[in-house]
Parts: C-alpha cells; sequence; structure tokens
C-alpha cells in the first residue's frame, strides 16, 4: 500500500509556471506507475499523465502536451509534475495516484493523493 500527498499548488498568472509535488510512502514506490489527474469545478476528472515504474516513459493527455512535464525520483519516492506556459483552464485540483500495472494508458489507479489546487488567473 502506499499513501500519496500532493504539494506545490496555488496561483498563478497565465504563461506562468508551476511544479507539483507528490510525495510517496512506502519502500515499494518504484514498483509503482504513478499518474497525475485534475479536475475542475463541476466537471469530471481529466487524466494529465503518467510515468512508468522506472522513470524511462511517460504518457501526456493532448490537452497538457508540450507544456507538463512529468518526472520522478524513486530514491525520494517522489513524483513531480512540471507545469509551463499555464492557461485558466488548466485551474482544477490535481490529484497524483499509484497503480501497479504498467500500461500508461488506462486509467484506472489504486491509490488516490488528497489533491492540490492551482489556479491560473488571466
Amino acid at each position: 500500500q502506499v499513501q500519496l500527498v500532493e504539494s506545490g499548488g496555488g496561483l498563478v498568472q497565465a504563461g506562468g509556471s508551476l511544479r507539483l509535488s507528490c510525495a510517496a510512502s512506502g519502500r515499494t514506490f518504484s514498483s509503482y506507475t504513478m499518474g497525475w489527474f485534475r479536475q475542475a469545478p463541476e466537471k469530471q476528472r481529466e487524466f494529465v499523465g503518467a510515468i512508468s515504474w522506472s522513470g524511462d516513459m511517460t504518457y501526456y493527455a493532448d490537452s497538457v502536451k508540450g507544456r507538463f512535464c512529468i518526472s520522478r525520483d524513486n530514491a525520494k519516492n517522489t513524483v513531480l509534475l512540471q507545469m509551463n506556459s499555464l492557461k485558466p483552464e488548466d485551474t482544477a485540483v490535481y490529484y497524483c495516484a499509484a497503480k501497479l500495472t504498467t500500461t500508461l494508458t488506462t486509467t484506472l489507479y489504486d491509490y488516490w493523493g488528497q489533491g492540490t489546487q492551482v489556479t491560473v488567473s488571466s
């Protein structure tokens, strides 16, 4: 089992950058595929991207491709979401999630963090 805690959210102007961090507990962090999701008010949760257990593969939603970058440090049990060129439509609560399956394109995850708010002003 793994517990996830996101941090780094906040208010940023359009065009700016923000980096979210997800700290995981547990000694098997490196076994998990990690994903990021977001949910805007009155909208369904949306997949943002995922990174393989080794960190050598990533997969992104079209809406963030080229602007967002996911990385991980297995020695520190941390996964990062670097968000650049932010837009007002990126405003949402961002969640990190973990799963043991290795397919990056599936969105069924086993463990979830509590989320962190990102607000992008125009």
